[in-house]
């Protein structure tokens, strides 16, 4: 083996990830509200580099919405008192409950007892503090807690307070009228609940010697119910989507255009720049020259943003014609790669391209990504999408008679008779759970 020392040449490719590549890369994927977010904070350490937001139009929750916000202003007003505090539009759920207990007959230890509980409850209204041993805590007997128990979960709404499921939904049924089928439900709630949850109908009605169509329209009853008494007290605000793309529809030709009402203009400060560039100190002039360079490269990056979000949604388009003239249910199959190959740029770059951004289309707003869809075979040679598998699954089984509902695997019979696509069982129940469908033996019904 040849170990001696020397010198020779090599000529080698190798990709530099420069600080202005990276953060290329990272421009191209933000969305609106980040790329707003970043060009401010570039503006806070380049002084060549103004960012105006006055441009941005806040059409978001206000604009869009002045019309309906004050209708619901006025049909709000015209509530009473107690509709207004059901919706959670007066108080918390904490102050709900405490205004009650201040109009309850109670013991003054039953009072102390009751506020902390009160403050125990979680935003769905379950207790989650342990019962255990809270005599010994505060200090009473075990009646006293048992009574202040009894009052907390008297108030409304009803099923506040509860352990958990089963006993949120018993103190609902409790609190209903006493009938013959409220009694057969409050014995199957208390009694049989993981049976009854499971749909092993059969064997409860056995046991308790009733129909199965009974134990139906107990089940029907209990959809009434609200799982979550306290979550109708929570604030939450509106999310709203701003759409990245618009497409607009003439007849059958079909046009698209960024929207950036939402992203800040972008100027060149030249009054400081003149200001300062024929200072002496050569470290002023390098800091003009290296701000200067990287005012011009924001500005570069986002044309290039902005002609490649274009060009992506152009043919996006293009291959998905069907999906904007005809329905959502006729997308049909496409990849990144697929579309990376045809505008000649990485399946990376088209991936960064449509992360977190949206199109609006006459027929709504769609993620961007959600586009593209994996390819199933047909009978006839061809390819579908995913999505029209779904739509198809979720048509059979709209369509279905709940008395003998469709299983997974006549779906893939009748996928591949009537539609021509072939596939598997295991993704026919694959879809079924995306879809939010539960399976054949929990869709049936008895009546």
């Amino acid at each position: 083996m040849d170990l001696k020392a020397g010198l020779w040449q090599k000529q080698t490719l190798k990709l530099a990830m420069t600080q202005e590549l990276t953060q290329a890369i990272a421009l191209l994927q933000y969305s609106a509200q980040e790329l707003a977010a970043f060009l401010e904070a570039k503006s806070m350490e380049n002084p060549l580099m103004q960012v105006d937001f006055k441009n941005i139009s806040h059409f978001d929750a206000s604009m869009d919405r002045t019309r309906k916000t004050k209708r619901k202003t006025f049909e709000r007003d015209q509530k009473n008192l107690i509709e207004q505090i059901g919706s959670g539009e007066s108080d918390t759920l904490e102050d709900y409950l405490l205004s009650q207990l201040n109009l309850l007959k109670a013991l003054p230890e039953e009072k102390l007892i009751l506020q902390v509980l009160i403050e125990n409850i979680d935003e769905n209204g379950y207790l989650t503090i342990e019962r255990e041993n809270l005599g010994e805590k505060f200090g009473v007997e075990e009646e006293i807690i048992d009574s202040a128990f009894f009052k907390l979960q008297s108030l409304d709404p009803a099923g506040i307070a509860a352990k958990d499921l089963q006993e949120c939904l018993l103190l609902q049924l409790i609190r209903q009228s006493r009938t013959s089928e409220n009694e057969l439900a409050i014995t199957i709630i208390r009694d049989h609940f993981l049976l009854f949850a499971e749909k092993k109908w059969k064997a409860i009605a056995k046991m308790l010697n009733v129909g199965l169509k009974d134990i139906q329209k107990v089940h029907d009853d209990i959809q009434q119910l609200n799982p979550k008494p306290g979550a109708t007290f929570q604030r939450e605000k509106s999310a709203y989507i701003v759409p990245d793309v618009v497409v607009k529809r003439d007849g059958d030709e079909l046009s698209v255009s960024v929207f950036d009402a939402l992203i800040p203009k972008v100027s060149f400060n030249d009054g400081y720049f003149r200001q300062l560039s024929g200072h002496r100190d050569p470290e002023v002039n390098k800091f003009l020259q290296e701000k200067q360079g990287d005012y011009q490269w924001i500005q570069r990056s986002l044309e290039q943003r902005k002609e490649t979000l274009l060009k992506v949604s152009m043919k996006i388009i293009e291959k998905q014609r069907d999906f904007f003239l005809i329905g959502s249910a006729h997308l049909n199959p496409m990849t990144m790669r697929e579309v990376a190959d045809e505008l000649e740029i990485h399946e990376s770059t088209v991936s960064r391209t449509v992360r977190e951004k949206y199109m609006q289309t006459p027929s709504g707003t769609y993620e961007l990504k959600s586009f593209f869809t994996s390819a199933i075979a047909t009978t006839e040679n061809d390819q579908a999408s995913s999505q029209k598998v779904k739509a198809a699954i979720e048509h059979y089984i709209k369509e279905e008679d709940k008395k003998k509902p469709i299983s997974d695997q006549k779906l893939v019979e009748m996928l591949e008779e009537r539609e021509g696509m072939v596939v598997s069982r295991r993704t026919v129940a694959k879809y079924r759970d995306q879809l939010g469908i539960p399976s054949s033996s929990k869709r049936k019904r008895f009546d």
